[in-house]
């Protein structure tokens, strides 16, 4: 170790802990070592494989560029995800990553959309959204197009993620050490985490340690008994049954969510393979049948064995305790509904960036952090959860148990101020901006009562003309977009096998 840095142990590969290290080395290399431990006898999860937009703006921190990324990980574009069946058995709508029409500074489009509806004038509402409308035709380009650059996030192989991030975090300066962790040692007095024991019987010595262990948490829970507050009451799936296919057809620029009795399941469409996954509660399906239903529904021929996942939604009640931080599944987990399992690693290993102990832990530091991660984690779990609680469905006991139960607060809030008044916000650690929860309710069929103003001070011909504007606008720039799997073959061609 060089003389005067601090030695920052990383417990744990797979996309957390190369994420973590290579952000750490490339961020803060030249006053931090740091050293990743991992074995390959431990698989990973593997399954966070579809992303939200804040990923590209992750890249940009670590230098990650997007066409190598893009072409290493077999990676497509993403611009939404498509809900089928969550309000009845036979809806859909899609959650887009665009902004909705163009909003006047004291009301949201939305309030403009609803008057121009009530007098029977435009569109549905996804007409004026450039990114929703190239999901739904499978379109993708990347320069900026009649003066709005297509809002994208991606489809991506995590363990060719994991490889890549290794690489670049390798050439930064991280040390990876092969191994399973076998103990944790403490200090006797301060308690804090010393160093790492391998079955081996070497030892792997640090000042700070991160655990990207996965939902065992091994330094976080297992060592440090930070606690964990279980989400099942609200969040009540708890296993996942996955399996990779061939490609059936062109890579859809969106993921698939798709409602059964005991849950959902997905599709995400990469270059060489299709991600499935069935999603329950092991309350109202068993594995063999979970299992078997997702290999009935698969579109293709099946590349991998079906996979068993058993999981607990809710977080760790500290996830800086000590000198240790979680981040990744050791920290917690939100099913992955709304794609967040990359981000809530990416935002977790940034926050330590910017709140790095230089001058030592303190409680003070450690309190910050956890609220922080305490309220980014909430949001998010409110977010999934408005899919749930926002149905009509009452063809099961799982989907009744949703329609009844008692919701967060922060949640009830949420939906009531859109009903009452159509207003939604998003708020300083909020994750999802107003045009998601505006597209999620309404896909939801929560009807707002009432509506800003701004809409009725223009007349019928004024209204009219706008929308229509807007939505001829549109259908300009989506003209001009290239098929999805086209713009893919020329800007992101995959690697010679």
């Amino acid at each position: 170790m060089t003389q005067g840095r601090i030695q920052v142990v990383v417990a744990g590969g797979g996309t957390a802990g190369w994420v973590t290290a290579c952000a750490l080395a490339r961020q803060l290399g030249p006053l931090l070592d740091v050293t990743l431990v991992e074995s390959e006898e431990i698989g990973t999860i593997g399954v966070g494989e579809a992303t939200i937009p804040t990923q590209a703006t992750f890249h940009a921190l670590i230098g990650l560029d997007e066409r190598d990324f893009m072409s290493a990980t077999q990676a497509t574009f993403k611009l939404g995800i498509a809900f089928e069946g969550w309000a009845r058995p036979t809806d859909r709508y899609v959650h887009s990553f665009g902004t909705i029409g163009r909003s006047p500074w004291m009301a949201h489009f939305l309030h403009v959309w609803l008057e121009g509806r009530a007098r029977g004038l435009g569109s549905d509402l996804g007409a004026y959204c450039l990114e929703l409308r190239a999901a739904e035709e499978g379109r993708y380009g990347d320069e900026a197009v009649g003066g709005t650059a297509l809002n994208h996030a991606y489809h991506l192989d995590s363990g060719l993620y994991a490889r890549r991030l290794r690489t670049l975090a390798e050439g930064a300066g991280v040390r990876r050490i092969e191994g399973r962790i076998a103990h944790v040692q403490r200090d006797a007095r301060s308690g804090d985490v010393t160093a790492l024991t391998l079955q081996d019987g070497r030892c792997v010595p640090g000042a700070f340690f991160v655990d990207c262990t996965g939902f065992r948490g091994l330094l976080i829970e297992d060592a440090l008994g930070a606690g964990f507050e279980d989400w099942g009451h609200c969040l009540p799936t708890d296993r996942a049954v996955t399996v990779q296919t061939e490609p059936a057809g062109p890579p859809r620029p969106y993921t698939r969510a798709i409602a059964h009795e005991a849950g959902w399941r997905w599709q995400i469409p990469l270059r060489h393979r299709v991600g499935n996954g069935l999603v329950y509660a092991s309350e109202h399906l068993g594995e063999d049948e979970a299992t078997a239903r997702l290999m009935s529904m698969v579109d293709a021929a099946p590349l991998t064995e079906p996979r068993a996942i058993r999981y607990r939604t809710g977080r760790r009640r500290s996830v800086w305790s000590h000198n240790c931080v979680a981040i990744g599944l050791s920290a917690g987990f939100v099913e992955p509904l709304e794609s967040t399992a990359i981000h809530l690693i990416q935002v977790g290993v940034t926050r330590l960036i910017k709140y790095f102990p230089f001058a030592g832990t303190s409680p003070a530091l450690r309190d910050r952090f956890n609220a922080l991660a305490r309220v980014e984690i909430e949001r998010v779990r409110d977010f999934v959860l408005l899919h749930y609680k926002l149905t009509e469905r009452d063809d099961s006991a799982f989907w009744r148990a949703h329609r009844e139960a008692v919701v967060p607060d922060s949640l009830a809030a949420r939906i009531a101020l859109f009903e009452e008044h159509a207003h939604a916000y998003q708020g300083p650690e909020d994750l999802f901006q107003p045009d998601s929860w505006v597209q999620v309710m309404l896909g939801q069929r929560l009807a707002p009562r009432g509506r800003h103003g701004v809409g009725a001070m223009m007349s019928d011909a004024q209204l009219g003309q706008a929308l229509l504007g807007l939505e001829r606008r549109v259908d300009a720039a989506l003209a001009k977009l290239p098929r999805h799997e086209d713009f893919l073959a020329r800007y992101c061609p995959p690697p010679i096998a």
